[in-house]
């Protein structure tokens, strides 16, 4: 384990970075504070300011950021990715040598496919994954699981144990990352419908969720998720997401798709996918992923 204040490498490298969004722009920062050099790019052009302004090197092309050691991208999804081109087109303008770090939660089908374009390009790559929100980027804390060949993890290991605070390896193959990583987020979001069936109940029988959440978060489940989303349901502050429900419906959809080609039983993702799909047709996309609580009170016929 390391904190983002516990630097192992000490020769600086120069590291691209695609994706500045609320995650990317904490994690790429903590690069930069690292002693390391940073060539960012990002479809709008305020976070690559933001990010210059601290001493990174703006890029006017995304395959500027791939004439680098290695590269990182933060992206939202699949689709994402494959739109910037980093299973494709911008694989034949990498720098030699060049490996990829990948953090984005995308499916495992799509993560197999990233790992082959970049072994018949000759580039390294390695899925890296994080739980965490935007200010836990921002503050060095994420936790990061990573897999991958090991000359390519040898290779980012210092930078990726620089910006959190929890690192583990997960496996040799790539995917291996990103099923621990959608295995975890399903975690979540049925430890967030759990703690919303319960506020419902405790709310249609006129006990504060917000006493039950404090008492029970010091108590019987002292843990960061509980504590983090107890006080998000307890307060109701869904408009300031920190994850978009969209992103928890992705991922809940990814859930689902891996169960199926393991065929492995999920009853309960199955049912939490479902709420997602109803809290979507809502329209609450750009909500957190916690409002599955407010949902849960909507089914119990609480409205607000």
């Amino acid at each position: 384990m390391a904190s983002g204040h516990c630097v192992e490498q000490e020769v600086a490298v120069r590291i691209g970075f695609i994706g500045l969004g609320g995650m990317g722009q904490g994690i790429a920062a903590n690069i930069l504070k690292a002693g390391h050099g940073v060539i960012a790019w990002n479809r709008s052009p305020a976070p690559v300011e933001a990010l210059a302004a601290q001493g990174a090197t703006p890029a006017e092309k995304p395959e500027d950021a791939l004439q680098a050691d290695a590269v990182f991208s933060m992206l939202a999804n699949d689709a994402a990715v494959h739109e910037v081109g980093l299973d494709s087109v911008l694989l034949d303008r990498a720098a030699k040598g060049l490996v990829h770090v990948n953090m984005a939660t995308v499916s495992i089908a799509f993560a197999r496919e990233i790992a082959a374009a970049h072994a018949r390009h000759g580039l390294g790559y390695v899925a890296a994954p994080v739980f965490g929100r935007p200010d836990a980027a921002a503050a060095g804390k994420l936790t990061i699981v990573a897999a991958g060949a090991p000359d390519a993890l040898a290779k980012v290991e210092p930078i990726l144990k620089a910006i959190g605070a929890k690192y583990a390896v997960v496996g040799s193959e790539p995917a291996q990352a990103n099923l621990f990583k959608i295995t975890g987020n399903f975690m979540i979001a049925s430890a967030i419908e759990t703690m919303g069936e319960a506020a419902a109940l405790l709310k249609k029988g006129g006990v504060d969720p917000k006493v039950f959440f404090d008492v029970m978060t010091t108590a019987n489940f002292s843990a960061p998720i509980y504590q983090i989303y107890g006080k998000i349901i307890g307060d109701e502050a869904y408009d300031k997401a920190g994850f978009k429900l969209s992103l928890g419906y992705k991922d809940a959809g990814l859930t689902l798709a891996a169960a199926k080609e393991m065929e492995a039983s999920l009853p309960l993702a199955s049912v939490v996918h479902d709420h997602f799909v109803e809290a979507m047709a809502k329209g609450w996309s750009e909500k957190d992923w916690a409002s599955l609580a407010l949902l849960a009170a909507h089914r119990a016929g609480l409205k607000g």
